[in-house]
């Protein structure tokens, strides 16, 4: 009775670990989207720590941008780490401050990340190149600062989104510039470009498709993600229909050929940033058709949820639950269709 009692126990307990580990996303069809903050300034990333805390960002696409990185806190957008880091103008350049930042990442240890490809208006990377920042969050300050000189930052660079291995200390960023991948060793601080002119990370289209509207747009490398094991970095172009992965393995040792290169789904949609949930699940964003889509941890593309609401989802977070939230750009949009710029949170049963 003893060893048919503990085997019935064994079992219970596979099944239960299987379930905490795989789960499909199912939709709360009557409340799908929470709006959880909005603004009238663009954004394109957003991160949320442990306590809750949350972080966005506003690229310098414009000169009238004020403010790289921002903390909301009562519904209001707050200067994080500070005002003067805020501060770089055109007028008033400075190495010290962030000049375009693009994205902003949560790591599992709970500190902030900031990407700034420092290159504003797309006019060309500034001669101090780009940068990512690591931030203590219990202090607010700048811990350490990574630089990308001109050997893995092109003048006509645009560093797009960050990913954090704190097991391997590895960072992946995509250049949506140029495509690539840039892998940064962070005990090392050396840098090195791989996957450059490989079709894996070049814009297969020169255009995205509304309706009857085709926008002329040529993104490549854009959206990136670690799967919850850190075993394959998922990657794709912007202005793309084809998901991609690598095993990290072969980035960090440099050992690039095209047989480790994995096409995973053909999409119907272009997509932006992407991420994985707690249950390897990977959210895309559908940019064509006002959609958030699904590649389930069993390999199957399902288009979780079509809405108007959902104008050009940029960017992905989880929270310390493991919901689910993103960012509207609404990039294809002429300025008199434009409203508020979203942060969603996407309500699952």
């Amino acid at each position: 009775m003893k060893i048919l009692s503990f085997t019935i126990l064994f079992v219970l307990l596979l099944v239960s670990c299987n379930e905490i580990t795989h789960k499909v996303p199912k939709l709360d069809t009557e409340n799908p989207l929470e709006l959880i903050a909005e603004t009238d300034m663009l954004w394109t990333g957003m991160a949320i720590s442990k306590e809750g805390r949350i972080f966005v960002n506003f690229p310098r696409w414009s000169p009238n941008v004020t403010i790289s990185v921002g903390e909301i806190i009562n519904g209001e957008i707050i200067p994080f780490p500070n005002e003067e880091l805020n501060s770089w103008s055109f007028e008033n350049p400075s190495e010290e401050k962030f000049t375009c930042v693009q994205s902003v990442y949560i790591d599992d240890q709970n500190y902030l990340w900031i990407l700034d490809p420092a290159n504003p208006v797309f006019q060309g990377v500034v001669e101090s190149g780009g940068k990512l920042y690591k931030i203590d969050l219990s202090s607010n300050s700048i811990i350490e600062t990574f630089t990308y000189d001109t050997t893995v930052c092109y003048n006509n660079s645009y560093l797009n989104d960050v990913r954090i291995d704190t097991e391997k200390n590895i960072a992946y960023i995509t250049d949506s510039g140029i495509g690539s991948i840039i892998v940064t060793d962070l005990k090392t601080g050396i840098s090195k470009r791989l996957l450059e002119g490989h079709n894996s990370v070049n814009a297969h289209l020169d255009y995205l498709q509304f309706g009857e509207n085709k926008i002329p747009l040529k993104v490549h490398s854009d959206g990136i993600a670690l799967n919850n094991n850190r075993e394959y970095l998922y990657y794709i172009p912007l202005t793309s229909h084809t998901l991609y992965r690598i095993k990290t393995e072969y980035l960090i040792n440099n050992e690039i050929k095209d047989e480790y290169i994995e096409k995973v789904s053909d999409l119907d949609v272009a997509t932006d940033g992407i991420m994985f949930d707690n249950f390897n699940n990977l959210f895309l964003g559908g940019l064509e058709d006002n959609s958030i889509n699904v590649y389930t941890y069993n390999n199957e593309l399902m288009k979780l949820i079509k809405d108007k609401r959902i104008k050009w989802a940029d960017s992905f977070t989880r929270d310390s639950s493991g919901n689910m939230y993103f960012t509207t750009s609404q990039l294809h949009l002429p300025p008199n269709e434009k409203g508020k710029y979203s942060i969603y949170k996407i309500n699952m049963k």
